[in-house]
């Protein structure tokens, strides 16, 4: 049995598509799946985005909750105002809550993305019912093992 890590909280400077802040602690009790992505990144715009809308799409909110987290860690002139990114949500359909990662104190790494040690974007990140990380994988996960990924942590029991 694998050991078990509270997934880290979120450092966030805010959010797009949603009513006020929101903290991983709300979603105690449901499946997480969270989307690490930049809006200049291809293979986030091209794979990760599109498959983030097929999860949101295929189970139910009340189960799985389906996040995206904006972590901006190259091109920050072109990727930084929140202007830019709610047209970006707007263009591709993307409706589910995106928090903005907060920058970095000395301008490199943001904070969410280095508490959880990513190594790029796109990352997919896991979330159990009961805040636990149970995966993290970065790059592309292919539908069908993700969907089975999906599938194993709904059928657990929450605590």
């Amino acid at each position: 049995m694998p050991v078990l890590r509270p997934a880290p909280d979120w450092t966030v400077s805010g959010w797009l598509n949603a009513a006020g802040p929101i903290a991983l602690e709300d979603f105690k009790g449901r499946v997480i799946f969270a989307l690490a992505f930049q809006m200049l990144c291809p293979g986030c715009a091209t794979h990760a985005l599109p498959q983030a809308l097929r999860v949101r799409a295929a189970f139910a909110e009340d189960e799985l909750v389906v996040i995206g987290l904006h972590t901006v860690f190259e091109h920050h002139e072109a990727q930084g105002s929140n202007e830019a990114l709610g047209a970006f949500l707007h263009e591709y359909k993307i409706r589910f809550p995106v928090a903005i990662d907060a920058a970095s104190d000395d301008g490199g790494i943001p904070q969410t993305m280095r508490a959880y040690d990513m190594q790029g974007t796109p990352t997919t990140i896991l979330i159990d019912r009961a805040g636990n990380r149970r995966l993290q994988r970065f790059g592309h996960i292919d539908d069908l093992s993700l969907g089975a990924m999906i599938g194993t942590l709904l059928a657990e029991a929450g605590d």
